[in-house]
């Protein structure tokens, strides 16, 4: 997906630092779609919810750090 897509309603992710560096989410009944909020005109990502589930549990697990 490509673009700002009106109709999905963006979330910024809670550990935003302010400087406008992080990612947005957003969700639809079965796919999670997420894109960079310095970028809001740029690519959007979706992901099946359970892909995202998959993903969230990685992170909680330590699979990915920054």
């Amino acid at each position: 997906m490509q673009g700002n897509d009106d109709k999905l309603v963006w979330k910024k992710s809670s550990y935003s630092n302010g400087a406008g560096e992080c990612v947005e989410v957003a969700k639809t009944p079965g796919t999670r779609y997420v894109r960079d909020s310095k970028d809001k005109a740029g690519p959007i990502l979706g992901f099946s919810d359970s892909m995202w589930g998959a993903f969230i549990q990685d992170v909680k697990d330590g699979q990915y750090s920054a």
